[in-house]
């Protein structure tokens, strides 16, 4: 029935109109809601008329700590900070697209990407001022975004889907309950709201070796929320706040801050995430790898798999990589059989069987449709054991290097753990 309901949405959205495969950008009307540089914050949207099923997509892109990092940033990445060189169109890739294909359930929903310009990881409620150089309202450029999407249909929505990834990842898991409370706010309560958090389960561990916080490649998660916050301006949801008072930045790590959600997201993370070895100060390539980076770098993958072993829903595979949802071969990717998209769908199909109870949607023993899967995770802990990880290049030569080559990076030591453990 679940299929025959889905098939006829699918026709009634082809026959009513031909969907348009770009996003077309709207800025605010709001316009005291703005990027780090005072320029109006926007949105790109493409509405599908047959569809009630609505996609935020929150992009990513790193933050900035301090005003010395945040006047280095502007100077880098001016897009990452304002809206004055965006362009009039988007194309969506991964669970953006319109193409089926490429996107086989979810291709015709109202879609909306949320550029990111507040370097606050989504956080923010601090305005510009004349002693402030920049403005952090991420936040409340979410807020406004929902305000206004509301009087273009949203208002009608069944299911509103808040995604991202890397710091749109984390801003997911710190914004979903705020929208989820917004719209019960404004009389929208039959509005189902869920979050799809990729690459932004953090971990609050200590880095593989120091390094100073003058930028924030050198400057370790735990170090740069602490500092962050407080530039910020950080929205934290109440429930995560209370727990945690007087150390509000544990809100930014995932396996903190979801058991406290009433929301139910689904958690997409590598389990040998590129992007945060790289902030512990932790080599993978470029030298050969020394015992104590192969114990870190194994550690990291033990520690990612175990705090998600007690989400309801996740997809990890164990690969070096970063970023997953917005890629266009986000489908070739499987864990023990299982595509991203097959296991969203079973996600998806699991509220129709078992309609979510309050304050239950997260637990581990959510139940979920016999047969489909939606906890996949891999049991193998040696970074790209899984035969479809993406390709990894290496540093000197460009070329890709497959499993033994990565093994050729290790010194001596490690490669006689290897053989005594007898590990292909």
């Amino acid at each position: 029935m679940v299929q025959l309901q889905n098939l006829a949405q699918s026709l009634s959205t082809c026959s009513s109109q031909k969907l348009d495969e770009d996003l077309r950008l709207h800025l605010l009307q709001n316009r005291s809601v703005t990027c780090n540089d005072g320029s109006a914050a926007g949105y790109y949207i493409r509405k599908s008329t047959g569809s009630k099923r609505w996609l935020l997509f929150l992009e990513g892109g790193w933050y900035c700590i301090s005003k010395h990092t945040c006047r280095y940033r502007f100077q880098a990445m001016k897009t990452l900070m304002g809206s004055s060189s965006w362009p009039q169109t988007r194309r969506g890739r991964g669970i953006l697209s319109t193409n089926p294909e490429e996107n086989p359930y979810w291709w015709n929903s109202n879609m909306v990407f949320l550029p990111y310009c507040s370097s606050d990881v989504w956080s923010g409620t601090k305005p510009k001022t004349e002693n402030d150089d920049f403005a952090f309202l991420g936040a409340l450029i979410i807020k406004e975004v929902v305000k206004e999407l509301l009087g273009k249909g949203l208002d009608k929505a069944e299911v509103l889907i808040l995604t991202g990834s890397s710091a749109g990842g984390i801003g997911v898991l710190v914004n979903v309950d705020h929208v989820a409370e917004q719209l019960q706010t404004l009389g929208h309560q039959t509005v189902q709201v869920r979050g799809v958090t990729d690459s932004g389960w953090v971990l609050d561990r200590k880095k593989y070796k120091f390094g100073d916080c003058l930028d924030v490649l050198n400057c370790g998660p735990v170090e740069s929320v602490r500092k962050g916050i407080r530039l910020w301006g950080t929205m934290m949801p109440e429930s995560c706040r209370r727990l945690h008072t007087g150390e509000e930045w544990m809100c930014f790590f995932g396996y903190k801050i979801y058991p406290t959600l009433k929301s139910p997201v689904f958690v997409v993370e590598w389990l040998f995430d590129l992007i945060q070895l790289m902030v512990y100060n932790a080599t993978v390539m470029g030298q050969p790898l020394l015992w104590g980076e192969w114990e870190y770098l194994q550690s990291f993958g033990k520690e990612t798999r175990r705090t998600l072993l007690h989400t309801a829903a996740a997809f990890a595979p164990s690969c070096l990589a970063h970023e997953l949802i917005n890629s266009n071969s986000w489908i070739e990717f499987r864990v023990k059989g299982t595509s991203l998209p097959a296991a969203l769908r079973c996600w998806d199909q699991s509220f129709q069987a078992n309609p979510p109870i309050s304050g239950t949607s997260n637990s581990p023993h959510t139940p979920a449709v016999a047969g489909c899967p939606q906890h996949v995770i891999d049991s193998c802990l040696w970074p790209q054991c899984n035969p479809t990880c993406p390709k990894i290049y290496g540093p000197q030569t460009g070329q890709e290097i497959n499993t033994v080559q990565l093994l050729e990076y290790m010194e001596d030591e490690v490669m006689k753990m290897v053989i005594q453990q007898k590990l292909e």
